[in-house]
């Protein structure tokens, strides 16, 4: 079975030219901060994190009473993420008060992502929301554009709110003079990424001319999805499982061995009386490397991914078809599952169509 992912023909184009003016883009890079800056940044995720733990546990712990019969029904209100935000001005800071190293619009929105949490867990989109722990990476910092000079970019740095200008390790990438939205600053596997919105003049980027821009150049396209090769298309080029490549193996075949060397450690440990809750300084180094190792296959998978993309679209299509495989029939199969949760075969989906509909 196939379906439609991107129609570039003429006549959908002519009634999407206005919205496409002004295109909302994001764009990540790495960061070369100093020690100063470091420490800020891990500071103020640090803060986020706890300030986050404690709106879930608040919410559990009202539950909790209106269980055991001490709340009433009208009393067991749900916290929401402003209502905490007013509890943590005016009550916790004055009890914690370094809470306020981090920037108040930072803290305001790891708050929000936790409410949108919770009510994706009451629509029964996913799963009750967890506590962040310490070696978790999944917080980030929030800066809004408040001041005119905030998110300025240069060639090689950029103005980030309250933490200033921070160097770049990719020269160029940041598109300049653009107005910028908003951003974030990330911490993944001991590196420091900023992402931003942008908004993109599509009008300027093709000369005026962006209903000729859009115009299909070739005929439509079929891609046939498997595990063997990752695409197949209809006009014979055929696109490799980038996991069976000998980088992506040998790295793999590194990741097992400091797995094993990991459990090693924390089997050692155990032996003698220590608890495995608050891991040794080599135990987190040793973490750090796995963390590292997964970083890299991951990233080795997102550019043979985007690359595929890229080369399926350049050529302006007048439409892709994609083949609609069941995913979650495929990974119940031991023998696929591995293999088919690698392919990433929603994710490239998604981006196909995103990138369909803007190119």
């Amino acid at each position: 079975m196939y379906f439609l992912v991107g129609f570039m023909g003429y006549v959908s184009t002519r009634s999407r030219l206005k919205e496409m003016r002004n295109l909302l883009k994001a764009f990540k890079t790495e960061l070369r901060l100093t020690e100063r800056q470091k420490d800020k940044v891990r500071r103020s995720l640090g803060i986020c994190r706890f300030l986050a733990n404690q709106y879930i546990a608040r919410n559990i712990w009202l539950y909790r009473l209106y269980q055991r019969g001490v709340l009433d029904e009208k009393q067991r209100r749900f916290v929401t993420a402003n209502d905490f935000d007013k509890y943590v001005n005016h009550v916790l800071k004055k009890k914690l008060p370094w809470i306020d190293q981090c920037g108040s619009k930072a803290r305001k929105k790891v708050l929000v992502n936790a409410e949108q949490a919770f009510r994706r867990f009451f629509k029964g989109q996913a799963h009750f929301p967890r506590f962040k722990r310490k070696n978790q990476q999944n917080v980030k910092l929030y800066f809004p554009k408040n001041n005119k000079g905030d998110w300025t970019i240069w060639r090689h740095k950029i103005q980030i709110p309250t933490i200033g200008k921070v160097r770049l390790k990719e020269f160029g990438y940041l598109p300049q003079g653009v107005t910028i939205k908003n951003g974030h600053v990330s911490y993944e596997a001991g590196r420091y990424y900023v992402s931003v919105t942008a908004e993109i003049d599509e009008m300027s980027r093709y000369n005026n001319d962006l209903e000729a821009s859009y115009r299909p150049q070739s005929d439509g396209i079929g891609v046939d999805l498997g595990v063997k090769s990752l695409a197949i298309v209809s006009d014979g080029r055929i696109f490799e499982n980038i996991n069976m490549s000998s980088r992506a193996r040998r790295l793999e075949k590194r990741l097992r061995r400091e797995q094993r060397r990991l459990s090693r450690k924390y089997e050692m440990r155990k032996r003698k009386g220590g608890s495995t809750a608050t891991a040794s300084a080599n135990i987190e180094k040793k973490k750090s490397s796995v963390q590292k190792l997964h970083q890299r296959l991951a990233n080795l998978r997102r550019n043979h991914e985007n690359q595929v993309i890229h080369a399926l679209v350049e050529q302006k299509p007048r439409f892709i078809t994609v083949e609609d495989l069941n995913v979650t029939g495929m990974i119940k199969n031991r023998h696929l599952s591995k293999a088919v949760s690698e392919q990433r075969f929603y994710s490239f989906h998604e981006k196909l169509r995103r990138k369909a509909e803007i190119i």
